[in-house]
C-alpha cells in the first residue's frame, strides 16, 4: 500500500510509519541518561566518575551511586548511540524514498544538530549532540558496509580506548586531574587523549553497531522472541560481571587514581553486551502497548535538552548552596521522569512533533512544517 508525499510522489507505507520499538528504546534511553547527567548537574565534576568525591551522606547514597555505575553509566548512552546510528540510516532511506538527496540532506540535518549542540554546551559542558553530529558523516560513509564488517568495526572503535586504558595503571593524581579529584588538578595530555578517543570511538562504534542491528532486524523486533531472549541472556551474562568487576576494582583500590583507567576499561568491555541486552529486553517489552514511553522517545531531543535546563536551573542554581546527596538527586530524577512522561503524551496528543523536533525539521527542510494535529 502506498502513501503520497507533498509533491505527489508515491512513498511505500513502510518508509513513512514510525517504528514503535525504536521510539520505546529511545524513550527508555532518554530517561536513563538523566540518571548520570543529573550527577553532573548537582555535584562536582569528579563525583561523576569517582563515587567517593561527593554526594554520599549515607549507605543509601552509596548504593544509588553503585547501582548507577553498574547498570546505567555508559550503558544508556550506548543504547542512545546505537539508536542515533539507526536514525541516520532510517532518515536517509526515507529521504531517498521521497526523491531527495539523502546524503546531502543528512549532512545538512546534522550540521544543524551540531549548532544545537554548541548552544547546549554554553549551558552545560556535558553535551553529546556535537559528538553525534561529528560522527554522523562517517556513519553515512560506512553504512553500506557488510553487516559483519559494521559489527567488527563498531566493536573495535568502541573498545580500542579501553584496551589502551588497561595498560594505564600506576597513574598519578595529576594524570587524571579534575575527572577524578575535586582539587582543581588539570588532566594530563595522555589521559585526555584516551578519554577523547573513548568519547568519539564509543559513539561512532556504537552507531555502526546500531546500523548492523537495524539491518538484521533486531531493533525492529523482527528476529523473534527466541533470538531476543538469547541476546538478552548473553548480554547480561557477559556484560554484568564485567561491569561489576570494574566497580570492585575501584572499591578494592579505595578509588585511587593509579588504577582508575584500568577499572573503567574493565567496565567498558561490559558496555556493549549490556547495551545489547537492554535493547533485546526493551524490544520484547515494546510489543506490549507502551504509548507513554514511546511519546518520550518521539520527543527525545526536546526531553534531552529540557533535562539540562531543569537540572541546571534546579540542581545547579536553586539548590547550589545545598549539600546535595545522591538520594536527593535520585528524587529529582524521578520527578523529571514523571514530568516528561506526562507532558510528552499530552503534547503529542495535540501536536505532531516535540517543539525542538519541529524546529529542527523546519530548518532541515527549510520550510515551515505542519505542527498541530
Amino acid at each position: 500500500m502506498l502513501r503520497t508525499s507533498a509533491d505527489g510522489a508515491a512513498i511505500p507505507r513502510a518508509t513513512t510509519e514510525r517504528i514503535g520499538s525504536l521510539d520505546t528504546l529511545r524513550g527508555i534511553a532518554t530517561l536513563g541518561i538523566l540518571v548520570m547527567n543529573a550527577v553532573s548537574f548537582g555535584l562536582v565534576d569528579a563525583a561523576y566518575a569517582n563515587l567517593s568525591q561527593g554526594g554520599n551522606g549515607s549507605a543509601i547514597d552509596w548504593l544509588i551511586g553503585m547501582l548507577g555505575r553498574v547498570f546505567v553509566d555508559e550503558k544508556m548512552m550506548a543504547v542512545f548511540s546505537l539508536l542515533f546510528g539507526v536514525g541516520i540510516v532510517v532518515f536517509a532511506e526515507r529521504a531517498a524514498a521521497k526523491g531527495r538527496r539523502p546524503v546531502w540532506l543528512s549532512l545538512w540535518r546534522n550540521l544543524l544538530l551540531f549548532a544545537v549542540g554548541i548552544a547546549h554546551t554554553l549551558i552545560w559542558d556535558g553535551d553529546i549532540l556535537t559528538v553525534y553530529a561529528v560522527c554522523a558523516p562517517f556513519v553515512l560513509l560506512l553504512r553500506k558496509l557488510p553487516t559483519n564488517a559494521l559489527l567488527l568495526a563498531g566493536v573495535v572503535m568502541a573498545t580500542a580506548p579501553a584496551v589502551w586504558g588497561l595498560f594505564s595503571s600506576g597513574l598519578a593524581p595529576s594524570d587524571v586531574g579534575e575527572v577524578w579529584l575535586a582539587d582543581g588538578t588539570s588532566l594530563s595530555d595522555t589521559v585526555g587523549i584516551i578519554l577523547l578517543l573513548k568519547v568519539f570511538g564509543r559513539a561512532l562504534g556504537l552507531m555502526l553497531i546500531g546500523v548492523a542491528l537495524y539491518r538484521l532486524g533486531v531493533v525492529q523486533g523482527r528476529v523473534g522472541d527466541a533470538m531476543l531472549r538469547r541476546i538478552a541472556v548473553w548480554g547480561l551474562g557477559v556484560g554484568l560481571p564485567l561491569s561489576v568487576a570494574g566497580l570492585v576494582v575501584h572499591i578494592a583500590t579505595d578509588w585511587s587514581a593509579s588504577n582508575s583507567l584500568v577499572a573503567f576499561s574493565i567496565s567498558t568491555f561490559g558496555t556493549i553486551p549490556l547495551a545489547l541486552a537492554y535493547v533485546a529486553l526493551i524490544v520484547r517489552w515494546s510489543a506490549r502497548s507502551t504509548p507513554r514511553i514511546q511519546a518520550v522517545g518521539r520527543m527525545a531531543l526536546t526531553n534531552y535538552l529540557t533535562q539540562t535546563l531543569l537540572g541546571v536551573a534546579v540542581l545547579g542554581t536553586l539548590l547550589a548552596d545545598v549539600d546535595l546527596t545522591r538520594t536527593m538527586i535520585a528524587t529529582f530524577v524521578v520527578a523529571v521522569w514523571a514530568l516528561q512522561v506526562a507532558w510528552s503524551s499530552w503534547w503529542l496528543e495535540r501536536f505532531r512533533f516535540g517543539p525542538f523536533e519541529w524546529a529542527w525539521r523546519c530548518c532541515t527542510y527549510r520550510s515551515v512544517q505542519p505542527l498541530r494535529r
